[in-house]
């Protein structure tokens, strides 16, 4: 707002500065065009009236409120500051009395007149004129000052409105900003904070979900840890004490993945990005021999299929977390004597990255809530706590990459697919 006025008032004076110097110049460009008429207008005998008038030879006061003379260069009675032999035009002088401004206008061969006026009285009359002209610019300054801020005031009123409506929000439950009756320049703004506070409700939500399915979800295993070890130490022989510690550290186990699991999705939500030129055939292989003991122990048939040499530019670390959670899965679910393979290829500018297992699949009713957190199939056997597709997913997005889950092309499974584009 201040700002403003200063702005209002600066423009004001440059231009009332600029009004008063052409006022200032055409006045005394009006004077000059006077005395250029007052020269020619005269004529001899009306000049020797004015002359013989005055008693002065040669001098006639054609308006001596403005000091105007009217002289006859040809005769002996001019001023000592006025040459007999002046050019004709233009003319500035300066007399005892102060400076004139002279015209000479050639007559006849030796006859000139000269038409003078005081410079003191033409600058007065001159910024009399400029002043005129500069008055009611001057007058309207504050005028304009009022009007700008009573206007902005007005046009921002809305605006201080929605910043009261906002700071009266709670933090906690952000809802939308009314926008009822707002301009239309605003309009746009507020709509777009709308669409960003439903946005941030909505992740709000989520959040809440999730630590509350976290607490519920640890709770049970730390529950039955409590319980195991109460079990344990009321064995009374060392064969008991060893039947009941198996179950203890299974349990150990769950817990120790459950917050594995949750340390990897806080990781991939709040990690930055490092991109570097991966090598995906070779990060499968170095998988399937990390997982290959596992495999061996449930009987499964654990293999890779990379037909391409597959370069990606990503971040490693999250590459690996959605294939290591694909595997992990296919793993985890397959039956005893199933089979697992890994298809890793190239479709177009995609790389495509396949986990492929023999074991009850995903209903495709189900398939889009299996990306839940927490979320599992009802009537599929399974230690899994449900968080595997949901990280998969968060990272796939982080990386640009998309997930998606399809049926085997013959028998039961399942097939893991991760699609991601190339690096050129």
């Amino acid at each position: 707002m201040r700002t403003l006025g200063i702005t209002i008032i600066l423009a004001g004076l440059l231009a009332g500065a600029a009004s008063f110097r052409f006022a200032y110049t055409e006045a005394q460009e009006f004077q000059d065009d006077t005395l250029r008429q007052i020269a020619a207008l005269a004529d001899a005998g009306s000049l020797q009236d004015q002359m013989h008038a005055t008693g002065k030879p040669g001098i006639a006061n054609i308006d001596p409120e403005v000091r105007i003379r009217v002289m006859d260069l040809a005769s002996g009675g001019n001023p000592k500051w006025l040459p007999a032999d002046l050019k004709p035009g233009f003319h500035t002088l300066n007399s005892a009395d102060g400076y004139w401004r002279v015209f000479v206008r050639q007559t006849g061969h030796e006859s000139r007149i000269a038409a003078a006026q005081a410079t003191e009285a033409r600058n007065e009359i001159a910024i009399d004129s400029a002043l005129r002209t500069l008055a009611p610019l001057l007058m309207l300054l504050p005028l304009l000052v009022w009007l700008a801020v009573r206007i902005v005031r007005k046009g921002f009123a809305p605006v201080h409105r929605l910043a009261q409506n906002l700071n009266e929000k709670s933090a906690e439950y952000p809802s939308a900003l009314p926008d009822a009756g707002l301009p239309d320049e605003i309009a746009p703004f507020v709509h777009a904070i709308n669409r960003q506070m439903e946005g941030i409700k909505r992740l709000m939500g989520q959040q809440r979900r999730f630590i509350a399915d976290a607490a519920h979800e640890l709770r049970t295993p730390l529950t039955a840890l409590s319980l195991q070890a109460q079990n344990l130490e009321q064995a009374e022989t060392l064969e008991a004490m060893r039947l009941r510690v198996a179950p203890l550290r299974a349990g150990i186990e769950r817990a120790r993945r459950l917050t594995e699991q949750l340390l990897n999705l806080a990781r991939s939500q709040t990690g930055t990005l490092s991109p570097e030129a991966v090598d995906v055939s070779k990060m499968a292989r170095e998988l399937i021999a990390e997982y290959l003991p596992m495999a061996e122990a449930k009987g499964l048939d654990l293999g890779l299929e990379a037909m391409e040499h597959v370069i990606l530019r990503t971040e490693p670390e999250t590459l690996l977390l959605i294939l290591r959670n694909a595997l992990d899965n296919a793993l985890r679910y397959t039956p005893d004597g199933g089979e697992i393979t890994l298809h890793i290829y190239t479709e177009g500018e995609d790389a495509v990255y396949d986990v492929i297992d023999s074991g009850p699949g995903i209903p495709a009713s189900e398939r889009k809530r299996a990306f839940d957190p927490f979320y599992r199939i009802e009537g599929v056997a399974g230690e899994g706590s449900g968080l595997g597709l949901a990280i998969a997913k968060d990272a796939a997005t982080r990386l640009g990459g998309k997930i998606s889950l399809h049926d085997r092309d013959s028998g039961s499974g399942l097939v893991f697919r991760y699609r991601q584009r190339r690096a050129r």
